[in-house]
């Protein structure tokens, strides 16, 4: 087997084969030479070519979201780094671990004036788990580098000294690095500087890296079960937000103990993928009929919760957002084994525990109090429900009816991606098939990345995968489709309604021209030619008829991906979806 002759770039490639990390995602260039040398000359690493780097970030993202494990991203020196920002942003905020590692320039060659060179040490510092930059080996191009930096050999010890040292800092922070990305489920960047020649080889592997074992830091703070059990009990008022979560992650019997206490409710959102007929899934459909009644006050009171439990990740939702700031809790705990964010301005405790060990310590302890906080807001539930039904049946083909048809219609197990902005928003509003798992990049909330997560999830799917996106996030993104790893059972549907559609439904919003080319950006592209471009079948619907044509025939079996665009009114989808919360109120 080939091996690069440098010792960090076998070091690095030990390591990750060590602690079972088999998925690596590379993006073309030649400094990283000595790294994709060692990656795809050992058939232990499934190795993914990818040429644009942000996708390539995105890609190894949605992969590593999906497995539940660090997956690597593998670039060049210079600006191809910068590109990895947006998905290491994403994974800093979504706990992801994906490990980014970059070749570099020696340190003196940076800012000298050498191609495709910036300042890449600690370049992710503020959103990053871990960075750990290596040092630049002295038994690799001895001369070249005694040459330009002769303060690396120090007088008093030998080349295999120095040597020895520079593999003993480099293994122990190729160790924390690695650790960070298993235990916190965080990104990390592991920077190298390499020294040419790049493309030498050897057959061997004489190298012997230091793996140390992964010591797991207990949690010092005790947990009193007891104390939170009693202050579970003394409320009458409970509510339960679930949040960003991966599927199945809650214990069913505990969302079942959750669904049936009167004294709680529990909202959940389509990324929460926690679900129970007594959940509350359509949160803005509760919280808007209050916000436009003449009881306003009188109705807000009756749903300010006196315990508020958080669970999960970020939340979609910003009605529930601005009126938690407003109505707050007299407690809010926020249950999470790594962080707590103060979302609602009025965080009292993080339970440093995970979901189910939570439930598992205060439920157990539960008894059942008198209370009419789920039937009042079921009651909310039930009627707008009826008049959601009714609503659907009026209206003309939108956006609203278009995702009402099609949040029906998804097949059973699918995975489902959701884009940002509109997209997401718009799924909150619909009920899905328990069976679906669903994502989206909400931890910057970006429409940067949506088609390459959702292909790089893909890729280990044991079922199909439909990404739903908006016109604006897709052409942003159709670099993701630029690789040969889209599955045959891919689907894409892109709610095309020419432009950024969210904006009409914002504050400030204006029929001027600066409106629409800065804020709406309005488009007339023909996705047609972009599918012929990347070999992906085309169906187009229009209509409420043939929207439910084209679905009839959308998921089945094909030899190429299908991607099914809709389109929709622009000048209309905005007045559909604001005056469904006054119909429903």
């Amino acid at each position: 087997m080939k091996y690069s002759s440098i010792p960090s770039a076998q070091s690095v490639v030990f390591h990750c084969k060590s602690r079972g990390i088999k998925n690596v995602v590379i993006s073309p260039g030649s400094r990283n030479a000595p790294l994709t040398i060692g990656f795809t000359n050992d058939p232990y690493f499934s190795c993914y070519s990818i040429v644009d780097e942000r996708c390539a970030a995105f890609f190894a993202l949605g992969m590593a979201q999906h497995l539940q494990k660090p997956v690597i991203a593998v670039c060049t020196s210079g600006s191809a780094l910068l590109n990895y920002y947006p998905a290491v942003a994403e994974a800093f905020y979504s706990d992801i671990p994906l490990i980014v590692i970059s070749a570099d320039r020696p340190a003196y060659k940076v800012d000298i004036g050498d191609g495709q060179t910036i300042r890449q040490e600690t370049l992710f510092e503020k959103h990053i788990g871990y960075s750990a930059n290596l040092k630049q080996d002295i038994s690799h191009a001895t001369n070249t580098v005694k040459k330009y930096d002769p303060h690396l050999f120090a007088k008093d010890y030998s080349l295999d000294q120095l040597q020895s040292q520079i593999q003993s800092f480099n293994d122990a922070e190729l160790n924390n690095s690695l650790k960070v990305a298993f235990t916190q489920k965080s990104p990390v960047h592991i920077n190298i500087p390499f020294e040419e020649p790049l493309y030498d080889v050897v057959e061997d592997l004489k190298l012997a890296p230091f793996c140390a074992p992964f010591i797991l830091e207990k949690n010092s703070e005790e947990i009193n079960w007891d104390d939170l059990a009693r202050t579970w009990n003394s409320y009458e008022k409970k509510m339960v937000i679930i949040g960003v979560n991966n599927p199945d992650s809650i214990n069913v019997e505990y969302l079942n103990i959750l669904a049936k206490d009167d004294s709680v409710i529990v909202f959940t959102e389509v990324t929460s993928n926690a679900y129970h007929q007594n959940f509350f899934p359509s949160i803005d459909s509760i919280i808007a009929p209050i916000e436009k009644s003449d009881d306003k006050e009188l109705l807000a009171v009756e749903l300010q919760p006196e315990l508020l439990i958080t669970m999960g990740g970020l939340i979609v939702s910003k009605k529930i957002k601005a009126f938690l700031r407003n109505y707050k809790p007299k407690h809010h705990w926020h249950v999470n084994s790594k962080k707590a964010y103060d979302t609602f301005f009025s965080l009292s405790k993080h339970i440093k525990a995970d979901e189910n060990w939570f439930c598992e310590n205060v439920l157990k302890q539960r008894f059942k109090l008198q209370s009419n906080y789920y039937s009042r807001c079921n009651k909310a539930k039930q009627k707008y429900l009826r008049r959601r039904k009714t609503y659907i049946s009026e209206i003309p083909f939108t956006d609203f009816l278009a995702f009402q048809i099609i949040c029906s219609d998804i097949p059973k197990n699918y995975q489902l991606h959701l884009a940002n902005s509109s997209t997401v928003r718009y799924a909150q509003l619909f009920d899905l098939d328990p069976s679906l798992s669903v994502y989206c990049n909400r931890g910057t909330s970006g429409i940067d990345g949506s088609t390459s997560t959702a292909i790089g999830s893909s890729v280990h799917s044991v079922n199909p995968t439909l990404l739903i996106t908006g016109d604006l996030s897709f052409f942003y993104d159709s670099n993701g489709l630029w690789n040969s790893y889209r599955r045959d059972d891919f689907r894409i549907i892109v709610i095309n309604n020419g432009g950024g559609g969210i904006f009409r439904i914002l504050p400030g919003m204006e029929n001027t021209q600066n409106f629409e080319t800065y804020f709406e950006t309005v488009q007339d592209l023909e996705l047609q030619k972009l599918c012929s471009l990347f070999n992906i079948n085309h169906v187009e619907a229009v209509d409420k008829k043939t929207l439910k044509t084209a679905l009839s025939t959308f998921y089945s079996p094909s030899k190429s991906p299908v991607l099914l665009e809709v389109k929709t009114p622009r000048l209309l989808n905005d007045k559909i979806l604001l005056t469904y919360f006054d119909f429903i109120s």
